[in-house]
């Protein structure tokens, strides 16, 4: 019998994914995976789950790319069938994608409990489609597991009940710590020695589908390259969008690469001197690995890299940007904590309580007072 039926779905999942399949199978919990397809880059897709050891899905939903109206309504339409066959004790989904939300929808409404591992992260920003799913899954979710203290506010301020809610510490941070030794050398990568250098992701809608936006930010990247060397890995969307605009020529001097795989990027990060991103994720694996990032974003919804970590939040705006470099560069930037839990054993904690928790009948939430340290 499959107690736990496991989702991931686009790249952001796979990384939270891994250390809890395997915790779930260190706490003899039978379990499957399922991959929806969202991340429908077939090579990028299987590179993540050999650089991360995630077993072979046992469910592949080949939902592929569509808006995100179309995307979820294929996920939902066929995870479905899939749910049916197997008549897991629960449905476990991670993260914010569009897979996240379609699968928990179908869960609750077929009565399968939903767990939610990353709980309770708010932007306050409705216009980014990820907020929308983040509080939708949480409000349909019969478990929800959180990565910072400071999500359970957010979530009683949204009416869920603290019982449903447990702290358990980052996942994310799990796979970083378990591949940190692993994770390739940036010369490799790079294909030659920089010093040091800079590290610049650039993929979300409104930074990069507005024209004038990644017109700036392109130009004060290019003025940071000038004093350190920028190493970009080149979003798919990212690129076409340079090239539909006609920019093209603003990537000059940069270090620009293809997508790169997990331990790829790991080496990037944790020999960089400062990392520039929009990526939720990256603000994390910074704060665990002591790097400074200047996130090109309004808001954040991981405030304690800000609070604790290395986070500074800049915006999309050149002139904040320039300060932020010039403070690194005169001092080095925030040195930052690893905050609480993100100890590498979030999985762990996840496992144990998932064997109090699925032997109860639906609707109970009290958990275990089992503490796993």
């Amino acid at each position: 019998m499959t107690q736990v039926l496991c989702v991931a779905g686009a790249r952001p999942n796979f990384m939270k994914i891994a250390p809890v399949m395997a915790a779930l199978a260190e706490a003899g919990i039978a379990a499957q995976l399922l991959h929806t397809g969202q991340h429908y880059d077939a090579a990028m897709s299987d590179s993540f789950f050999a650089d991360l050891g995630i077993p072979r899905p046992d469910h592949h939903l080949e939902v592929g790319s569509g808006s995100h109206a179309v995307q979820t309504a294929e996920v939902m339409k066929r995870f479905e069938p899939v749910l049916e066959s197997v008549q897991p004790q629960a449905v476990l989904v991670v993260g914010d994608v569009n897979s996240t939300i379609a699968c928990a929808l179908v869960a609750a409404k077929r009565g399968v409990r939903v767990i939610h591992v990353e709980a309770g992260l708010r932007s306050y920003d409705r216009s980014m489609p990820e907020e929308i799913n983040r509080v939708l899954t949480d409000q349909i979710s019969d478990l929800l597991f959180t990565t910072e203290r400071s999500a359970l506010a957010n979530l009683q301020r949204e009416g869920i009940d603290p019982a449903r809610v447990e702290f358990v510490g980052n996942v994310m941070i799990d796979t970083l710590y378990r591949n940190l030794e692993h994770a390739v050398p940036s010369v490799r990568t790079l294909g030659a020695t920089l010093a040091q250098y800079a590290v610049l992701t650039l993929h979300r809608p409104s930074n990069v589908d507005d024209a004038p936006t990644l017109a700036a930010l392109l130009d004060v990247v290019g003025e940071i390259n000038r004093t350190l060397p920028v190493v970009m890995p080149l979003h798919p969307r990212t690129r076409g969008n340079i090239e539909r605009f006609g920019f093209t020529a603003k990537l000059d001097g940069l270090h620009i690469l293809p997508p790169v795989g997990y331990l790829e990027m790991l080496g990037l990060m944790r020999d960089a001197k400062l990392v520039l991103t929009d990526s939720g994720g990256i603000q994390e694996e910074t704060t665990a690995l002591g790097v400074p990032c200047l996130t090109l974003r309004e808001n954040t919804e991981r405030p304690i890299t800000l609070d604790e970590g290395t986070n500074t939040l800049v915006g999309p705006h050149p002139e904040a940007i320039r300060r932020a470099f010039a403070e690194i560069l005169a001092g080095g930037g925030k040195a930052g904590r690893i905050p609480e839990y993100w100890d590498g054993r979030a999985a762990m904690r996840i496992a144990y309580k998932l064997k109090d928790w699925l032997p109860m009948p639906k609707g109970v939430h009290a958990l275990s007072d089992t503490r796993i340290v």
